[in-house]
């Protein structure tokens, strides 16, 4: 077993392990993710039940309300997407209630690739949403403390292990690691990286906390840049086989861009909307870089 964040290395050091890692596993290429042809949708509007800590229904304002969505399918309107992202609010017990909305998702699967995001469901759920989804992505926290105080549920790790576990007999799953999800400290992350060593994926999607105005963690900041790219340096080696992506969410400014650079170096195999900096280290690299206009995990 690989040490939890790199057994003190210097970070060059662990990026440069992490890079070898890499070159022995993937093709020399990377791909960039600008996803414009994927539309988020909310089956619940802008509510949620939850209130969570890091995002306070904040994430929802941006998403198009499921029967704005149907209501424009419906009258013929030519939509300019190819996929959709299906998620939305909890309910108490952190279930997206996309199950309600199957007969809708099925006629929307018949046109669009969907990705769903349906938190913690059960057995059956899982089963009834590999009939619509090209994908599923599932946030895996494995720490209770984190869970109890980002999101205010009772449940714990094993309840995350088991749904994902449900979900994986059915579909193609993304797991989603929020890095310094916990108001900008690790609590548990390397623990997700054990589980999936164990698991296995598809590939899985980091991203990174950052503070939104007026939610509870609103004036916390994200962890420092040094550690998330340990983070993935180390993903890197403990997961060399399994394609690593950095999603969306993340830091913007300066942050970002250093963040960017510093995960090409840790070998990521794809980002989304890739600030300059990683775009001309890939050149300097030699890297094959290859665009795609939909989710990272479409």
């Amino acid at each position: 077993m690989f040490v939890t964040g790199g057994g003190g290395l210097p970070l060059e050091r662990l990026l440069e392990e992490a890079w070898q890692v890499r070159r022995r596993n993937f093709a020399h290429r990377v791909e960039f993710v600008r996803p414009t042809a994927t539309r988020p949708v909310s089956v619940t509007g802008t509510a949620c039940a939850l209130n969570c800590a890091h995002c306070g229904g904040h994430f929802l304002q941006g998403m198009l309300p499921l029967p704005r969505l149907m209501e424009r399918w419906q009258n013929g309107e030519e939509l300019p997407w190819s996929s959709l992202l299906i998620s939305g609010g909890c309910d108490p017990e952190g279930v997206v209630p996309v199950a309600c909305h199957l007969d809708q998702l099925r006629e929307l699967a018949a046109r669009f690739k969907l990705n769903l995001h349906p938190g913690l469901v059960n057995g059956e759920t899982a089963r009834l949403i590999g009939q619509v989804a090209s994908a599923v992505s599932f946030d895996l926290i494995l720490d209770e403390d984190t869970i109890a105080e980002v999101l205010g549920l009772s449940c714990g790790p094993r309840d995350y292990l088991r749904v994902y576990r449900h979900l994986r007999r059915y579909n193609r799953v993304f797991p989603h690691l929020v890095v310094g999800l916990r108001g900008g400290r690790l609590s548990g992350e390397y623990r997700v990286l054990e589980a999936l060593g164990e698991l296995g994926a598809e590939a899985l999607v980091v991203i990174v906390f950052f503070p939104v105005p007026g939610t509870a963690y609103g004036e916390c900041r994200p962890l420092a840049l040094e550690e998330v790219a340990r983070l993935l340096a180390t993903a890197r080696i403990m997961l060399p086989r399994m394609p690593i992506y950095l999603g969306c969410m993340r830091p913007a400014g300066s942050y970002r861009a250093r963040l960017d650079a510093l995960a090409v170096k840790a070998g990521v195999n794809r980002l989304v909307l890739p600030a300059p900096p990683a775009r001309e280290l890939a050149r300097e690299l030699g890297l094959e870089v290859a665009w795609r206009r939909e989710c990272c995990v479409l």
